[in-house]
């Protein structure tokens, strides 16, 4: 199943000049609390003549689960037993992190000697083992992994944009303590496999399942290809396969605005952990024209799943019955798994060619002919934000670009409002809300209409802070270079006014942030041209504190970093946020860990978090690295050709 969304507890891109070119009604490209309680041991099995025991239900889900224990020790000679115990399924995640993994049955078959209970899975808590029933009881088997928690999900799976329904880009890591990364180098074994690029979408980590199926790591290309290489050795796990021809021509669009090519997979894909499943959506050449095709490829052996891929063109209608334009739609945006659905958005071209509009496509995992789709009744209004959807394990959210008052108009606003620069939260029916509480306008969306400088260069994350009124917020970047709280619980309509507003950049904001709570705080960093920086800090990243106020306010408390880099991401060594690390890769492929380093009264300071510099390949402003199982991995490649990195102390 998808990451669930965004609960934080108490303790708790194009190239760059691709994105900063973005005009017109075009946005530039682009949730928390503490996830569940981690996964306990199973217990060994006991003495005994009769069938085992059920295991115990799974944890709650989100954090990393330490693992269960060693299996117990074997039960002595009796008779019979019932099945071996399975393990419990994997956490669906809710709102606030969701429960784990359901009851497994318990039980040893008869034989001599029960054998103890499995390790838990990362998040959810482990079954408990099978009681020696009889002779030869056999072992109940662990917890699978939790995936509630968008703050502290496990880094055994990566399998949505920035690790999490949130969007918050924050990975719980034992092994990546600031002591440990500061030997962090290249890992020479990985092996150099070739990647058919350019590559925009961040990479996925699936874990494996059983001997035929390995760690994989998951990336997919602009050449509307997907590989799927080994976690451990980097070889190719199945041949990489394309996915229909990328658009590879130049297309006739007004204005002269076309797509960056070749036009492919842009928008990074989702897994279905539980079925591991891969869902994308592909921009195809079909007879010279573009189509779009959202796949379900099962990762086993990368073949396409029955009754897909699903002709987007043909399948969505919205609400009003407006057809979908296949030339003019870009998916930029983070697909995501919602309430048995796939979710797809999309935005326009640079310079926004023509006739687009904002979509939202919503696909039945399990009948992909269900189709439900939403659509700016304005042109334009593009979901253009890396991070795309966001959730909160229930609705779905996301923002919308300017718009304008005809396609082949001007840039004015329209003098009636048609569903842009807004943040909306819909239920996965995709129904049109007029509910005042479900989305928000600026008051000042004609202005921003007018200046380009519309709320959707960024995406949006969710996440609370606890002890703040409101509690439960919505963090969102303007390309005003403004970042504004929004009450998620009550967002206020048209007109709608922000929880609090602060300056934080000179100019727009393109790209996805993250955010992160310690001990000392909840705190947001994103890279940009940043403004308001402490006394004597630069740099091209900035973390800015959330304090748990009435309302909470925003305070800038670092700058550093590379000027140009992708979206940045942080890492922690526990759910409580212990060794927060900042990481973001240079365009120039120079890996950046800047270590937030909490003091005596929870003073906090920053500094590099590396002994000897750590450079890559170059990457696209959109891309973004992750972490899984203690190693920072790395998809670069702008060009025809790329490589995955993957880093460790």
């Amino acid at each position: 199943m998808q990451q669930a969304p965004f609960r934080i507890g108490p303790l708790s891109s194009l190239t760059a000049a691709l994105l900063l070119a973005i005009g017109g009604c075009g946005s530039g490209s682009s949730s928390t609390g503490t996830g569940g309680n981690s996964g306990s041991a199973g217990n060994s099995g006991s003495a005994g003549t009769s069938g085992g025991t059920a295991g115990t239900s799974g944890g709650t889900s989100g954090t990393t689960g330490t693992g269960g224990s060693a299996s117990g020790t074997s039960g002595t000679t009796g008779t019979g037993g019932s099945v071996g115990g399975t393990s419990g399924t994997t956490g669906t995640g809710g709102s606030v992190g969701g429960t784990s993994g359901t009851t497994g049955t318990g039980g040893g078959a008869a034989g001599r000697g029960g054998s103890g209970g499995g390790a838990a899975g990362r998040g959810g808590t482990g079954g408990t083992g099978g009681s020696a029933a009889g002779t030869g009881g056999t072992t109940g088997r662990g917890g699978t992994t939790g995936t509630g928690g968008a703050m502290t999900s496990t880094s055994t799976n990566v399998s949505t944009f920035h690790n999490n329904l949130g969007r918050t880009g924050v990975y719980i890591d034992a092994a990546l303590t600031q002591a440990a990364v500061k030997s962090l180098h290249v890992d020479t074994s990985f092996a150099n496999t070739a990647i058919a690029g350019p590559v925009y979408a961040q990479p996925l980590y699936l874990g494996g399942a059983g001997t035929s199926q390995p760690d994989m790591i998951i990336v997919a290309t602009m050449q509307n290809r997907v590989y799927a290489l080994n976690a451990s050795t980097g070889a190719e796990v199945w041949a990489n396969m394309q996915y229909g021809a990328p658009v590879a021509t130049r297309l006739d669009i007004n204005s002269g605005n076309q797509p960056k090519l070749p036009f492919g997979i842009m928008g990074t894909p989702t897994i279905d952990t539980a079925t591991r499943t891969l869902y994308f959506n592909a921009a195809t050449d079909v007879n010279s024209m573009v189509g779009h095709r959202i796949h379900a490829v099962d990762l086993s052996n990368g073949m396409e799943k029955s009754g897909w891929p699903v002709v987007v063109e043909t399948a969505a209608k919205n609400a009003e019955g407006g057809a979908f334009v296949p030339t003019n739609q870009n998916p930029r945006g983070a697909l995501a798994l919602i309430g048995g659905r796939v979710f797809v958005p999309y935005g326009g071209h640079i310079g926004d060619a023509d006739n687009y509009h904002g979509w939202v496509v919503g696909v039945s995992t399990t009948t992909p002919t269900d189709v439900v789709a939403w659509s700016t009744r304005a042109a334009c209004g593009g979901i253009w934000g890396t991070s795309g959807i966001a959730s909160d394990g229930t609705s779905v959210f996301f923002t919308t670009g300017n718009t304008k008052a005809s396609a082949s108009g001007g840039f004015s606003a329209p003098s009636t409002y048609g569903d842009g620069e807004a943040v909306y939260k819909l239920g996965t029916s995709l129904a049109r809300t007029t509910t005042a509480t479900d989305f928000f306008v600026p008051s000042n969306w004609s202005a921003l209409d007018s200046s380009d400088t519309d709320v959707s260069g960024s995406g949006i994350m969710l996440f609370d802070v606890a002890g703040a009124t409101p509690s439960a917020l919505i963090l969102l970047l303007g390309k005003d270079g403004n970042a504004y709280l929004i009450n998620r619980t009550s967002m206020g309509g048209n007109p709608a006014t922000p929880v609090r507003t602060l300056k934080v950049a000179n100019g727009t904001i393109i790209q996805a942030s993250a955010l992160f709570t310690t001990s000392t705080g909840t705190y947001f960093v994103f890279r940009g041209g940043v403004q308001g920086c402490p006394t004597g800090m630069t740099g091209g990243l900035m973390a800015v504190q959330i304090t748990a106020a009435s309302p909470p306010a925003m305070t800038p408390v670092w700058c550093g970093g590379p000027t140009g880099s992708s979206n940045p991401i942080v890492t922690m060594s526990n759910a409580q946020g212990a060794d927060p690390i900042i990481w973001a890769v240079g365009t120039n492929g120079q890996v950046s860990a800047t270590a937030m380093v909490i003091g005596a009264n929870n003073s906090i300071s920053f500094a590099n978090a590396l002994t000897n510099t750590v450079t890559t390949a170059a990457v696209v402003g959109h891309q973004t690295p992750i972490v899984a199982n203690g190693r920072v991995i790395v998809a670069t490649g702008t060009g025809t050709t790329g490589r995955v990195f993957s880093l460790t102390p």
